[in-house]
């Protein structure tokens, strides 16, 4: 099987991300998806268990969780945002867990601000049926074992440097703004 580049095109002139910066992490996206598929090609040529074998299954998961992670990314945006919905399940979940919305998206503001590059995640423990808000410094370390990534906001520098320098909180507020919560909801609602 082959990886396909997904088209996130639909993207350009989303408020507060410019199409320089997005064109570029589009163009980062890909490589991630290619260095998958070069990944797996090579894998099938190498000897299992040699020493080749064994660094291209560490290489594996770093450029897998690149491609699936931008995915998630930017299939949660959308020009102009939408509104978590009262009456939507993940919007009961949020206020059962976090106390209130409010409360969540403070929380999830903070782990999204913390120093350092990686990505802020929402998650659902399936088994506890409980969100959390996490931080994964890498692509390919991290991840909570057996919960869902629901929410995926990129927090690398690529994704806002051109546009904000090193003022994060600025794209933190733009990012927050353009979330697709319909998407969220269904991606919430499809592991319930």
């Amino acid at each position: 099987m082959t990886y396909e580049v997904k088209k996130f095109e639909n993207l350009l002139g989303i408020e507060g991300l410019s199409n320089q910066l997005m064109t570029a992490h589009f163009g980062l996206y890909e490589g991630y998806v290619k260095n998958t598929n070069l990944v797996l090609d090579e894998l099938s040529k190498t000897e299992v268990g040699s020493y080749q074998f064994a660094e291209l299954k560490r290489r594996f998961g770093w450029e897998f969780d690149g491609m699936r992670l931008h995915e998630l990314y930017f299939g949660n945006l959308m020009k102009g945002g939408s509104k978590l919905e009262d009456g939507m399940e993940l919007k009961k979940q949020i206020e059962n867990d976090f106390g209130s919305f409010e409360n969540w998206e403070k929380d999830f503001r903070a782990t999204l601000s913390m120093r350092g590059i990686g990505w802020a995640i929402l998650y659902f423990d399936v088994e506890a049926g409980r969100l959390f808000n996490s931080w994964i410094g890498e692509h390919d370390g991290g991840h909570l074992a057996g919960c869902v990534p629901i929410l995926v906001i990129d927090a690398f520098e690529h994704a806002y440097i051109a546009d904000y320098g090193t003022k994060r909180p600025d794209y933190i507020s733009a990012i927050m703004n353009v979330i697709c919560w319909h998407v969220v909801g269904a991606r919430f609602a499809a592991k319930i």
